[in-house]
């Protein structure tokens, strides 16, 4: 009988988890990109569609907190499986709502199928990899991955001006069942099996917490909530997030120990993400809404010019180990926030009589700076977990970065519908703007929480040049 080549079997997981990631990351691209188009097909305001893309982030946010006793408990495999079906049906559904209502019901169903697919892959390479090979196995993942935004905002395009935005949901169906039958086939069937009860009262605290805070950014610019309700869901949410640590503190198995972040990486890490990625979370969705709304782009043009992103950014990845490994975590990530707060504010300077070759250059800036970024947070965040609490803490992780990028966005909408009130509807240019130089200040502000990591954190030099080899 022959014995199974462990390098193969990596291999084959690594592939396998880069398909979820392909999914999720096409999925988002395509949806940025396509949006005016839905709001033509459904009758809304293109300003007004950010619900769509917050739906999808906030209820993948709500259900990460339980991926890892999920996984745990049921194992990776039936996880995984179950997570790229729910994303499918979700995905279908999509294509055939005719109201914006059904469509947000839609992308949540897709949501939480997407909140598995992401954190199980990960957690099952953590389970597999040794820990000095976890950086270079996850650069490897995030490379496949970036296929979907390159070819998701052209795709988007090209099936919104010469078919239907239906077809940017529909998309996603023979890439789910390819996703299916490989999991079947590859996914490693890892659990736990004395797994403790699940925390569901501290799971609500958390999930109306991320809700509650949620709603009150968007309600007041989409939803029409009076400044008072939004005031209150904010107070009532942060209060409930509170509760949840007061209750963690005593609980005998949260979902997230308050002992976690008595690891200092990933305490910075995730404070790290939190605020970077509202920053950066919402240039997906503003980018190619400002070229099509403000700046008079077909979503074709629009999905083209959103290519250098993606390939400055896949070009990125073999600089990423030898950069960090000579400068160490915080001066990279330091430096490197600094430059994305100072591009994405840069594009508050687009006029409709820019350079094409200067726009280029100013989205491959943005590409490279945000693909380093990504890859340096996400890896010092978890390196220095032990695998006790490996599960919980990419849990927390995964967590933390889909609630930014939901509020990232979400905070984006309601400056950029202020703005919009200010300079008036014929002043769709100056508004997205305003809204630029926001969200790149707080990008830039964000540089002073990883000043707080430790200025020995870095790469171990003989895992280098395989990582930047792969790359």
């Amino acid at each position: 009988m022959s014995v199974p080549d462990p390098s193969l079997e990596r291999r084959r997981l690594l592939w396998l988890v880069a398909v979820g990631f392909f999914l999720q990351s096409l999925d988002a691209t395509i949806v940025n990109t396509a949006l005016p188009a839905m709001a033509a097909g459904l009758g809304e305001s293109p300003l007004r569609m950010q619900s769509v893309v917050i739906a999808y982030s906030l209820s993948m946010a709500m259900l990460i907190p339980a991926s890892g006793w999920i996984a745990d408990r049921f194992g990776t495999r039936r996880v995984f499986m179950g997570a790229i079906a729910l994303f499918s049906l979700g995905s279908l559904a999509c294509a055939v709502s005719n109201t914006l209502g059904l469509l947000v019901a839609s992308r949540v169903l897709q949501g939480l199928g997407g909140a598995m697919l992401l954190p199980v892959g990960r957690l099952a390479i953590l389970r597999t990899f040794p820990r000095a090979e976890f950086l270079k196995a996850m650069s490897f993942v995030t490379i496949p991955g970036l296929v979907g935004p390159l070819l998701g905002p052209t795709l988007g395009g090209v099936l919104s001006q010469y078919a239907s935005w239906h077809w940017v949901f529909l998309i996603n169906l023979p890439v789910g069942l390819a996703g299916l039958v490989a999991a079947r086939r590859y996914m490693p069937d890892s659990r736990i099996e004395a797994t403790g009860r699940f925390d569901a009262f501290g799971y609500g605290l958390l999930a109306f917490g991320m809700v509650a805070v949620s709603l009150s950014l968007e309600g007041s610019a989409e939803l029409g909530l009076r400044q008072s309700v939004a005031l209150v869901l904010a107070v009532a949410g942060f209060a409930s997030l509170v509760v949840y640590w007061l209750h963690a503190a005593r609980a005998p198995a949260p979902l997230f120990h308050p002992s976690l972040f008595s690891v200092r990486t990933l305490s910075v890490g995730l404070l790290g993400n939190l605020f970077c990625r509202l920053g950066s979370g919402a240039m997906p969705f503003l980018i190619p809404l400002s070229l099509q709304v403000s700046l008079d782009y077909t979503p074709l043009q629009a999905g083209l010019m959103m290519l250098p992103i993606a390939l400055a950014g896949m070009a990125m990845k073999r600089f990423t180990s030898p950069l960090i490994a000579r400068h160490g975590y915080r001066n990279v990530l330091v430096v490197n926030t600094a430059l994305i707060g100072c591009v994405m504010a840069s594009f508050a300077l687009a006029t409709p009589g820019e350079p094409v070759w200067l726009r280029v250059l100013q989205l491959g800036a943005f590409g490279a700076f945000n693909s380093l970024q990504f890859s340096a947070m996400n890896t010092i965040a978890l390196k220095d977990l032990d695998p006790a609490r490996t599960s919980s803490g990419n849990s927390l992780l995964s967590m933390v970065q889909m609630l930014s990028m939901g509020l990232g966005v979400a905070v984006a909408g309601a400056v950029l519908a202020s703005a919009s009130r200010y300079a008036g509807s014929a002043e769709a240019l100056q508004a997205f703007q305003i809204t630029f130089l926001v969200v790149g200040a707080i990008t830039l502000t964000s540089a002073l929480v990883f000043w707080q990591l430790p200025p020995e954190a870095r790469v171990t030099p003989p895992q280098q040049p395989e990582v930047s080899g792969q790359g």
